[in-house]
């Protein structure tokens, strides 16, 4: 994550980060320090969703189940939240589902929208991320 100076008149960014042991009894732990972090914020929900998403696949689908996955977040107070899952990496590919509904993924994009969200790595590591914007819409509604 990049971390800079706030501008003047600008709330200075807020982070969170931790490791945690790579079992699914961890989901709920790594779900309740999120919510704890962001609370009171209006994205806290969706954050925790994304993060719950995020490392299910981390100790599911990943070479972290049974080691370890880090949970980020940076909060830029109007401006946007951006939310990092690390794993070990493994194999993995992403494909449709062919039944017909949605999955967990398809979730995290659409809180993210198009193009604030994705997966960066390989076999030997890998980072789920979304960018959550947090300005105004035009139009007032946000």
């Amino acid at each position: 994550m990049m971390a800079g100076r706030a501008a003047a008149g600008q709330a200075a960014a807020t982070r969170y980060a931790a490791t945690f042991p790579g079992r699914a009894d961890q989901l709920s732990r790594a779900r309740h320090a999120v919510a704890r972090h962001l609370a009171g914020h209006p994205a806290a929900a969706d954050a925790v969703l994304i993060v719950s998403e995020f490392a299910g696949n981390a100790v599911l689908h990943s070479a972290s189940a049974g080691a370890s996955f880090t949970v980020r977040t940076e909060l830029h107070p109007g401006d946007y939240l951006f939310i990092e899952v690390e794993d070990a990496g493994g194999p993995w590919l992403m494909h449709v589902p062919d039944d017909g509904r949605p999955h967990g993924l398809d979730v995290v994009g659409a809180l993210a929208s198009e193009g604030n969200w994705g997966a960066d790595g390989d076999d030997s590591g890998r980072v789920a991320w979304a960018r959550l914007d947090l300005r105004p819409k035009a139009g007032g509604k946000g």
